[in-house]
């Protein structure tokens, strides 16, 4: 049997599929053009570059949630006159500069400042180009994570809570023991619209929704039935981004890295064990499973990966942002 062709997508929106350490970018063109997430700081004048080619400005930029690698264009778009919208839990910590914004401090993934303008609550409407979008909320990944649902063409927007491969990782440390069965209960909300587009924020536009909700939900049931697998599966995931967005770390700092993280110790704790074994044990496994590869004395993520500068790390931590400006009167 021949692969399904991807589903089609309207004139009004434009699709870019990009590699990791970037999340997938949407631009749905109009009166209103707005971009669904903004890629990782590293790469943040290459979206800006990009989304002016395509809609010579940006009026509003909508973060499915506040990760890294979704939010990293936001302070040079929002410079350049872009509103920024996000789940209300994310909205509100970022408007009282939280120093746990983001994430960005504990899982060490730089994030340039921003401040949100537009707090989103389920069932909001919002109209992006010229169509109307339905926030629908799905906490899990993050508290805050959000997906868009456009029911006329059946459009469903679906951040990090699944791709045609994987499903998002949860932060039981962070989040709760609980963060894998709202993940799950996320994913069955948003298998209950019947979509016939998924666009989700890393991989390919799956070819068919309904098969791809059945693998995801299989998935996220494996999360909750094994929350120590869950939490494995988190850090390698974390990670690998780690390598990805610094080229790589020499082989004989890893381990010092790795203990200097409070997700790493978190995850042991959660495990009952030495940080320095599972450190051990992160680096030996993946190694095993070819997930990371030793190369000029580096260890490397050997998922394809875009190349980040690395001066375009230095940006200050959320603990250090400045804070955010009052709305205009």
């Amino acid at each position: 049997m021949s692969p399904q062709p991807a589903p089609s997508l309207p004139s009004w929106m434009t699709w870019w599929q990009r590699p990791f350490p970037d999340a997938n970018t949407l631009l749905l063109h109009g009166r209103r053009p707005a971009l669904v997430d903004s890629g990782f700081v590293g790469h943040a004048q290459e979206t800006a570059e990009w989304a002016h080619a395509h809609a010579g400005t940006v009026d509003l930029v909508v973060n499915t949630h506040w990760h890294s690698d979704h939010v990293g264009g936001n302070g040079l778009l929002q410079a350049r006159g872009a509103a920024i919208a996000a789940g209300a839990p994310e909205a509100e910590a970022l408007s009282r500069r939280d120093p746990g914004c983001c994430a960005a401090e504990y899982l060490d993934q730089p994030v340039a400042p921003y401040a949100v303008d537009i707090a989103l609550d389920d069932g909001a409407l919002l109209r992006l180009g010229d169509t109307d979008w339905e926030v629908v909320r799905t906490p899990g990944h993050t508290p805050g994570h959000v997906a868009l649902w456009q029911p006329e063409e059946r459009l469903l927007v679906v951040g990090d809570a699944l791709s045609d491969y994987d499903v998002g990782w949860v932060n039981l440390a962070l989040d709760g023991l609980d963060a894998a069965t709202t993940a799950l209960a996320s994913l069955k909300r948003l298998a209950d619209l019947a979509p016939r587009v998924i666009l989700p924020s890393h991989g390919p536009i799956p070819a068919d929704p309904a098969a791809a909700f059945a693998t995801a939900l299989r998935r996220a049931q494996r999360l909750v039935d094994d929350p120590d697998g869950a939490v494995r599966y988190g850090a390698r995931r974390i990670f690998a981004f780690a390598l990805m967005i610094r080229g790589g770390i020499l082989a004989d700092e890893v381990e010092p890295y790795l203990l200097a993280r409070a997700w790493l110790t978190d995850a042991a704790h959660l495990l009952d064990l030495p940080p320095e074994a599972l450190a051990a044990d992160l680096i030996t496994t993946m190694l095993a499973a070819g997930a990371i590869v030793l190369r000029d004395d580096r260890l490397h993520a050997a998922t394809t990966h875009t190349p980040v500068q690395p001066a375009a790390l230095r940006v200050p931590l959320p603990r250090a942002w400045p804070a955010p400006k009052p709305p205009a009167s």
